[in-house]
């Protein structure tokens, strides 16, 4: 129901965007939003917006780095992400909401998609 793609292997200052394509029956009414997990670490938060594209959240450790945007027509949402450093490497999920807020915690997320890869070098 989900699809995460556009990640990939970028230089220290680089960009990258990823986007995420939820089928029609899924994510149109709903909050959206990206986490990250990075090797032995937990799976963390990283951006939201909820389901009209007025309200969005982001993460201390990207704020001012990363744009989350997404398009209901197309059903897709998209990470922008500039300036990147060997901390933003992980692996990146997509994931709707719940209800139609995009909430911070994992907890308010029903579907998630297979993740894409992201890595930085320095």
């Amino acid at each position: 129901q989900l699809q995460a793609s556009g990640g990939g292997l970028v230089q220290a200052g680089g960009s990258l965007t990823l986007s995420c394509a939820a089928s029609r029956r899924t994510g149109s009414n709903n909050g959206m939003g990206w986490f990250r997990q990075a090797p032995g670490k937990e799976r963390e938060f990283v951006a939201s917006i909820n389901w009209r594209g007025l309200s969005t959240n982001y993460a201390d450790s990207v704020k001012g780095r990363f744009t989350i945007s997404r398009d209901n027509a197309k059903n897709t949402v998209t990470l922008q992400m500039n300036s990147l450093t060997p901390e933003d490497t992980a692996v990146y999920y997509c994931a709707i909401a719940l209800g139609p807020t995009g909430p911070v915690a994992r907890s308010g997320y029903r579907y998630w998609g297979q993740g894409t890869q992201v890595t930085v070098s320095s």
